[in-house]
């Protein structure tokens, strides 16, 4: 696998991990939410999400987009993600659990996995696509890299010694006149 593919795959995975535990604070704060409050479905949903949606932008912009784009000019393009997204998942969810009688953890969780997918996506192309690998631990990542390739083992050195070894006789190597 080339390097180009193995750090695209590396993001898709840093990425599902932290849409993870966004999830995991959206799906706590949801069940918090249900089992101790008299909130209807979309409020609930409302809280978690933008619970959910802060904890997943601050992870991924530093740690796998390595993004440093202005931080309010991101966080107004995923606004603007939100400002379509959460109308139409809040409408459905509220339509699917109150009128369609659906169980309300299994919206919550088609609409996480909707979320995950388009958002990713959103992020990756649009919010982060031009400044990727920009911030601080990219450089510092590329700076490590670049200075211990493999391609600067000197390897010249070595193969100039081992012909001057093979051209000299082997009863004069050390003998100094």
């Amino acid at each position: 696998m080339r390097p180009e593919q193995k750090e695209k795959l590396f993001r898709v995975i840093k990425y599902t991990l932290f849409a993870a535990s966004a999830g995991v604070v959206q799906i706590v704060s949801f069940t918090l939410m249900t089992e101790f409050t008299p909130l209807p479905y979309w409020p609930r949903y409302l809280i978690s999400l933008v619970l959910s949606v802060v904890w997943n932008f601050t992870f991924n912009r530093r740690f796998t987009f390595k993004s440093a784009s202005n931080v309010p000019i991101a966080m107004m393009k995923v606004l603007a993600y939100y400002v379509v997204f959460t109308p139409a998942s809040t409408l459905l969810g509220h339509y699917l659990v109150e009128t369609a009688g659906w169980n309300d953890y299994l919206v919550e969780i088609i609409n996480m996995l909707f979320n995950f997918v388009t958002e990713f996506l959103y992020q990756r192309f649009f919010v982060f696509g031009r400044s990727l690998n920009t911030n601080d631990l990219a450089k510092k990542k590329k700076n490590v890299s670049q200075s211990t390739p493999e391609a600067e083992v000197p390897t010249e050195p070595l193969e100039e010694a081992a012909a001057t070894t093979a051209d000299e006789p082997a009863d004069s190597a050390g003998e100094e006149e």
